[in-house]
């Protein structure tokens, strides 16, 4: 499972503002007043040397009794029990205030790992804006700047040192039993469609959102196979979720997403390609996970509705054209041998192996038929690939002058890999690695000994031009 930090604070303190630097992203809103962040919001955070979830939390007064405030502090207290690390960012600019005494005892009481972040510290003496904060009893302060990125990768740095490395994928991955997590929004039939796949009735399933409010993991054997089944709860979209304990049921689910090599994203549809579905698409492909899609309730549809559901797949779920797509009943069964020979097919996918010559002469190809386009006045030159991961498959191509790699040319390059070796059911990911020039230390030895050469030639001119000023001042005289 992957770790996970939650940003505490009081009011108006940098939290949302950290929490896009984490996630780079502007999920949060920022905006220079307080109380504007009311609702959590869960990112992935990037950048960092391990992966690892975050959570941005509404200003926390502890002692608030009424209202919104109140129910904004229940909520943190929930966060902080799910998490593994405590951010408590404070505002160095505004100084130490009483609330904040307060939030250090509650945090105490959590017994969680906290770090003490002393923010909006930009063009300030780190020392003397940090040293108030000691009172607090939360260890030594560290003073970052969540708007100009200052101290924040190693504050992240610290706090995931504690963590193990996440186990390279790779062919032990592959020998692995498959994780397959089935996700999707409230009461799409994840559950039935689980217990369909189990040949049990494992899993409550009823007619009800939020059924479901942890992720479960179940075994299954199939065909002399092992598999793992993680049956996760609904992610609704942020407004319309109420309960306190559902709203931490949407973390539990990006974990199992990261725990899975597989994600099985179930659709209802009787209800449609809704914008939620395609939220939880989203996450599943910046994950990198092997992806199928499972359209349930298809058996109670009319053809035009079925028709009707198809043209808004092709026109909301466009980005996921690697995947494949099955129309079932998990009610009744129908569709389900065709959906885990898919299943079987985007694991396969995921774990291949990439041969380096095989993705070279791709790669020529592809620019022999498109070349990067200019820019700046100089033309990409991309000279080898090879593979650099599994789960997704990521493609590593070495070459000049990569910086200039416009988005649309990677698009392309993913694609012509994707076709070419046939990976259906798994994102591919192509990361482009500038080359090193192997005349640099000719170049550089050469440039260093026309420097001493033409240092040489000045002081000889310059010798040459004293002669010659002695020389008539003798005349002169």
């Amino acid at each position: 499972m992957l770790p996970t930090i939650v940003l505490v604070g009081r009011p108006n303190v940098g939290k949302s503002t950290l929490f896009n630097r984490l996630t780079k992203s502007r999920d949060a809103l920022v905006a220079d007043f307080p109380g504007l962040t009311r609702d959590r919001h869960y990112g992935r955070g990037v950048g960092a040397s391990k992966p690892y979830l975050v959570i941005d939390t509404g200003g926390f007064e502890p002692k608030a009794e009424t209202g919104i405030m109140k129910e904004m502090a229940r909520q943190t207290l929930l966060a902080i029990d799910e998490a593994d690390v405590v951010f408590f960012i404070v505002d160095g600019r505004a100084g130490l205030t009483p609330q904040e005494y307060t939030i250090a005892d509650t945090l105490r009481k959590a017994q969680r790992p906290v770090l003490l972040v002393v923010n909006k510290t930009e063009g300030m003496m780190k020392s003397v804006v940090s040293a108030d904060f000691y009172a607090l009893g939360l260890g030594d302060p560290l003073s970052v700047s969540s708007a100009h990125g200052e101290g924040v990768k190693d504050l992240v740095e610290l706090a995931l040192e504690g963590f193990p490395e996440q186990e390279a994928e790779g062919k032990k991955g592959r020998d692995r039993n498959p994780k397959i997590a089935i996700v999707g929004r409230p009461n799409v039939g994840k559950s039935t469609l689980v217990n369909a796949l189990l040949g049990e009735d494992r899993m409550i399933a009823f007619d009800e959102a939020g059924t479901t409010r942890d992720s479960i993991y179940a075994e299954l054997e199939k065909d002399g196979k092992q598999y793992t089944i993680i049956d996760t709860a609904g992610v609704r979209k942020r407004g319309r979720v109420f309960e306190a304990i559902e709203k931490f049921s949407v973390v539990k689910t990006m974990q199992a997403i990261e725990d899975a090599n597989v994600a099985i994203l179930v659709v209802d549809a009787q209800e449609g390609i809704t914008e939620q579905d395609a939220h939880v698409a989203a996450y599943i492909l910046d994950a990198g996970r092997a992806l199928v899609v499972a359209i349930n309730k298809w058996d109670g549809l009319k053809e035009d509705e079925r028709d009707w559901i198809k043209k808004q797949i092709d026109r909301k779920l466009q980005f996921l054209d690697f995947a494949k797509f099955h129309y079932i009943s998990a009610l009744r069964k129908k569709g389900l041998p065709e959906l885990f020979t898919s299943v079987d097919g985007a694991f396969k996918a995921a774990f291949t192996d990439l041969s380096t010559p095989q993705l070279t002469r791709v790669l020529s190809d592809a620019v022999a038929q498109h070349q990067p386009p200019i820019s700046k006045g100089i033309r990409p030159k991309l000279r080898y690939a090879h593979q650099g991961g599994v789960n997704p498959p990521i493609v590593v191509i070495h070459g000049s002058h990569i910086a200039g790699v416009k988005d649309s040319y990677k698009r392309f390059l993913e694609g012509i890999f994707r076709k070419t070796f046939q990976l259906v059911g798994t994102p591919l990911r192509v990361q482009f690695k500038q080359g090193n020039n192997p005349y640099a230390d000719a170049l550089d030895k050469r440039k260093a000994g026309e420097g001493i050469v033409t240092m040489r030639r000045r002081k000889t001119e310059r010798r040459k031009e004293l002669k010659t000023k002695k020389e008539e001042e003798n005349k002169k005289h």
